[in-house]
């Protein structure tokens, strides 16, 4: 199938485009760490070249404890999205968990993103596609590559094809996961741009008890192997303290590195993209 070009805002989507970094923090902290985490985003996005869409949950449903940071909530959060938008001139992404804060989320959001837990849910996708804006699906850990055709058909049932597949491994046994490169060849086989999600994909699901752990120190390299394959995006989770991060610390990349880390991959996806097609039966 041919590979389809997303346009939002000023940017361009797609597997043979150059690659498009969603980034930001797994959760509304603070209006100063995320002015931290923007500036620098910006800052070093522009230097290279890469186009920015500004990623940040207003509110994370589905954590591990009773007692985990959930966020600011929804009218908190989004009124801080929507600062970001307007100042730094950026789209924005937030995930949603119900009904409700799709209406409220899509006066703001630029994408809407479907949680992994949620990508079944067909109310959900449904009520995401219904409103017209680009969709950021997260394939389920659960699912396999071939599943994920029956999310996009939901979406296209309301003539939305404005869909992004999202990879963030694939469970395997317990407290862990796995990417499998093949299967970001399928996803892209559908034609739609596909994201990469290193940092989740870093996880060691539960690994802490009441918290998930990560595996950061790894997170160049898979990245770079994902990225090589050609995609339409990378999505990547940054903190300016991994360490005191209230979600998914373990596996954030830590802000200080982030223009070493970038500059890698633009020059992978750049070598990727520049090579001609060679089709293998």
């Amino acid at each position: 199938m041919k590979s389809k070009t997303l346009t939002i805002g000023d940017i361009e989507v797609g597997n043979t485009k150059p690659f498009t970094l969603i980034s930001g923090l797994n959760v509304i902290e603070s209006s100063s760490i995320v002015e931290e985490v923007i500036g620098e985003l910006t800052t070093t996005t522009r230097e290279l070249d890469i186009p920015l869409v500004f990623k940040a949950s207003f509110d994370k449903a589905n954590r591990s404890s009773i007692n985990s940071f959930r966020g600011p909530g929804i009218d908190e959060g989004l009124e801080i999205l929507s600062d970001i938008k307007s100042n730094y001139k950026v789209p924005v992404l937030s995930d949603v968990h119900n009904e409700d804060q799709i209406i409220k989320a899509s006066k703001v959001l630029d994408i809407i993103q479907i949680p992994a837990f949620l990508c079944r849910q067909t109310d959900l996708v449904l009520a995401a596609a219904k409103t017209d804006l680009p969709i950021n699906v997260k394939k389920g850990q659960f699912l396999s590559p071939e599943e994920i055709k029956n999310i996009i058909k939901k979406i296209l049932h309301f003539k939305n094809e404005k869909i992004l597949l999202c990879e963030r491994g694939t469970t395997f046994g317990y407290n862990n996961l796995v990417v499998d490169m093949i299967g970001l060849s399928y996803m892209k086989s559908y034609g739609f741009p596909v994201i990469f999600d290193v940092t989740h994909s870093l996880q060691e699901p539960g690994g802490l008890g009441d918290k998930t752990a990560g595996r950061r120190k790894h997170s160049l390299d898979l990245a770079k192997s994902a990225m090589s394959i050609g995609l339409g995006g990378l999505f990547l989770e940054v903190h300016p303290n991994p360490s005191k991060a209230k979600c998914d610390g373990p596996c954030a990349l830590p802000l200080k590195l982030l223009k070493d880390f970038l500059y890698q991959l633009k020059e992978i996806d750049n070598l990727a993209k520049s090579q001609p097609s060679l089709r293998i039966e």
